[in-house]
């Protein structure tokens, strides 16, 4: 019998494009609402797994590869900030953070840490699948305030750069696909697939998001830019 902690769904009638969503959250309740809501008949979603600890959430996003995850930052007292990098680059799954949080440092840390958007726990249902929606197509959800701090970094003297943040937006798994494109800028993109091991559809669906972190807009650009900032190395392991 699968544990609560760690539950699959069997594949249902609910068409491929539909937006595959896996929740984590300690609370049993919250995530039975979770689950209602998001299945829906109308929502154009489905969950595909639910986790209610980081063990459990890190091993069903590696097997599943869910279009969004949406995230609970505290997991019966434990932080999950430290799995949220690894949530990220599973594939070209987004993290959405749900959470009850109002500290300012942690959930600005969630979004550099990867978080593509954060929602509380106190926004209405249809937010939360606005929320989830808009993540899954590639935007950022953030709300007006935290917006507000982002772009205070940006413009404060000594205060962190575009840059900075943008690199820091980055997962272990796209700074390696920009290291290997840097390393071969001719490289056919079947055959740099290949040497990440990885499939071609996989590489361009990272691109993409490498594209829109960093404001570019093709392999070319991103060449120069990898190059004039030195990102042709991966970081040390922390």
């Amino acid at each position: 019998m699968t544990d609560m902690n760690e539950r699959l769904h069997l594949p249902d009638v609910h068409p491929h494009s539909s937006i595959r969503v896996m929740l984590v959250d300690d609370h049993k309740t919250m995530l039975w609402g979770l689950e209602r809501l998001i299945g829906g008949e109308h929502s154009g979603m489905r969950v595909v797994a639910t986790a209610s600890d980081s063990a459990a959430a890190l091993a069903q996003a590696l097997a599943l590869e869910p279009d969004v995850i949406v995230l609970d930052l505290d997991l019966g007292g434990v932080s999950s900030l430290a799995i949220l990098p690894a949530l990220a680059q599973c594939g070209s799954t987004r993290v959405l953070v749900l959470t009850a949080s109002h500290d300012q440092a942690t959930l600005d840390q969630a979004i550099l840490k990867g978080a593509r958007g954060i929602i509380s726990k106190d926004a209405p249902a249809e937010m939360v699948l606005k929320a989830i929606e808009k993540v899954y197509h590639g935007e950022l959800w953030l709300e007006q305030a935290m917006l507000g701090r982002m772009m205070t970094q940006l413009t404060q003297p000594g205060g962190a750069s575009a840059h900075a943040i943008a690199v820091a937006s980055l997962t272990l798994k796209e700074r390696k696909i920009i290291a290997a494109l840097v390393h071969g800028s001719g490289t056919p993109a079947k055959l740099l697939a290949d040497q990440l091991f990885i499939s071609e559809h996989t590489l361009r669906n990272h691109l993409t998001s490498i594209y829109r972190k960093l404001g570019v807009y093709n392999r070319l650009e991103l060449y120069a830019y990898a190059t004039k900032h030195q990102l042709g190395e991966l970081p040390p392991a922390s």
